[in-house]
């Protein structure tokens, strides 16, 4: 009975939502933000993840090993779908977000799916809406179908929204979605990043991990978030 709730909450995360695909709304931006988001753009660094030690490499390749695992029903190709779980990693870690969060994102927006267009126009993976290409890009809207690409702007935007709202991933999430706000479409991402998070069973225990750390570092590790996401679900409903 409760893996087929969990089946009907990822299920709605792909169908059963309102407006479900992103239709970011175009705003104004002062030339300073607008320069940073065109210099995120342009940097056409290929997503090859860099490691300092073995330790991390290896953590990196059994998350891949486990995500890819769920994945496969979704994209069956190997290659195709390794490239993309590695894209989708750089491009995340390079914007500063949580991977699982962003893959709960694309499986919402487009479930996985690469040529996918919203009646509204978003394009791709993550559903980027075209005028973004002529705001921040080359005005190639072409190229949102290129999969580094619209995870390039994907990742970007998703970052400048936190920005905007200091962090706060409800409402970040909303104004992706051009619902902000609203409960529905952040709830619907957040339930479906929990099927994507990855407890690595590798990873030294939380106590071992906070002993490299100064005893205030620790202390800061340990505190609860501010605002939880859900507390902020609550606050908007009201």
């Amino acid at each position: 009975m409760r893996n087929c709730l969990v089946i009907s909450v990822l299920w709605l995360g792909l169908v059963g939502i309102p407006n479900a695909h992103a239709q970011q709304l175009e705003e104004p931006l002062v030339d300073s933000v607008r320069s940073a988001l065109q210099a995120a753009i342009a940097n056409a660094t290929p997503p090859e993840p860099i490691f300092t030690n073995t330790a991390s490499r290896l953590a990196y390749l059994r998350w891949l090993t486990a995500t890819s695992e769920k994945l496969a029903k979704r994209m069956p190709n190997v290659a195709m779908r390794h490239e993309f779980l590695q894209t989708v990693w750089y491009e995340s870690k390079r914007a500063g977000l949580d991977v699982a969060m962003v893959l709960g994102l694309i499986q919402v927006e487009s479930g996985f799916r690469k040529h996918v267009i919203s009646y509204a126009g978003a394009r791709g993976f993550m559903q980027i809406m075209p005028f973004w290409t002529r705001v921040i890009g080359d005005s190639d809207a072409s190229k949102l179908f290129h999969m580094q690409t619209n995870l390039r702007f994907g990742n970007v935007i998703l970052r400048h929204y936190l920005d905007i709202e200091k962090g706060d991933v409800f409402m970040a999430l909303g104004r992706y979605n051009g619902s902000r706000g609203r409960a529905t479409y952040p709830n619907a991402v957040l339930a479906a990043q929990k099927f994507w998070e990855f407890e690595d069973p590798g990873a030294p225990p939380v106590v071992e991990a906070l002993q490299t750390v100064s005893p205030s570092a620790a202390e800061d590790v340990r505190k609860p978030p501010v605002q939880q996401p859900a507390v902020a679900a609550q606050n908007a409903d009201s």
